[in-house]
């Protein structure tokens, strides 16, 4: 179990991470979502012990995480600009990873490197952005960590490539337990495998939540009144996160379960009112649109 209590992290002025505390459990997908800017690289940073949090701690199975290489060692880190040897091959990571991480898979390694197509010998400034980030995947996968840290790991894959990924995930939490944890702007990938989500805004977490929970009590109605008065009731009556119209079809997005909003629903005695299911992205916006994080705000 990964444990942040407190963590707070400052570049000179800028404060990056303020006073974070979240908990990630095991054997499971958590996806890290954010607005620009909102510290999910810093906070992957401080995670797998490059950067020292000013205040808090960070702990992993009980331990602090900075400058202690048993911690460490539980986890491996795929940043979103990675760094290779200069005119180095694969061959050359291999030999380097295998001696910083005893329970490396040499044998898985060479399998994975023939099923992606990915040739050994040859200098990997020659590969393209996605065939990077496959090589980092394949590399953190037989590292047998505990964890693994992806920064923006499907960004530059093609559809098949990002399947074939999301697979390998799944087969190694099956398999031995393996905790991925994802920071990505790319939330239509996120919610195809994520089970557990944290969403970070302006370097404070929001919310920790299961993904299927949230969007249980999360609701996106569209419907039409037939008077004014009805609107008030339903905004007396109901917890609305977002609200908008278009015409005389107005959208809202509210908190609560859903028997007791179709109850509500049912006793205004709207024109026409439908309950759809929220996507991953359209929670991010109705999150963060209560934060001041509206697009309304940044446009007009």
């Amino acid at each position: 179990m990964i444990e942040f209590r407190k963590v707070s992290k400052s570049f000179d002025t800028v404060k990056a991470i303020d006073n974070i505390s979240a908990t990630i459990g095991e054997g499971h997908v958590f996806g890290l979502i954010g607005t620009n800017g909102a510290g999910k690289s810093t906070l992957m940073r401080l995670l797998c012990g490059v950067f020292r949090p000013d205040e808090g701690s960070i702990t992993v199975d009980g331990d602090l995480v900075y400058d202690n290489p048993e911690a460490k060692a539980k986890i491996f880190y795929i940043s979103d600009d990675q760094y290779f040897f200069k005119s180095g091959t694969p061959k050359d990571m291999l030999h380097l990873y295998r001696a910083y991480y005893p329970g490396f898979d040499t044998e898985k390694w060479m399998e994975l490197m023939d099923k992606f197509g990915l040739e050994c010998g040859r200098r990997i400034n020659t590969f393209s952005k996605g065939m990077k980030k496959q090589l980092s995947v394949i590399c953190g996968i037989c590292a047998n960590t505990k964890y693994l840290l992806c920064d923006e790991t499907f960004d530059g894959l093609d559809p098949v490539m990002r399947q074939a990924v999301k697979a390998l995930f799944i087969r190694e939490i099956e398999e031995r337990g393996l905790t991925p944890v994802i920071a990505s702007h790319n939330l239509r990938e996120l919610e195809d495998i994520c089970e557990y989500v944290g969403l970070l805004h302006r370097g404070g977490i929001l919310f920790e939540k299961d993904l299927d929970e949230m969007k249980l009590n999360l609701h996106k109605i569209q419907c039409i009144f037939k008077e004014e008065a009805q609107l008030s009731r339903l905004k007396e009556k109901l917890d609305v996160v977002t609200m908008d119209n278009r015409g005389a079809l107005y959208t809202v997005t509210v908190r609560g379960i859903r028997e007791e909003v179709e109850g509500c629903m049912e006793q205004l005695g709207l024109i026409f009112y439908e309950l759809l299911p929220l996507s991953l992205e359209e929670i991010f916006i109705s999150e963060t649109e209560v934060k001041g994080y509206d697009i309304k705000t940044l446009i007009l």
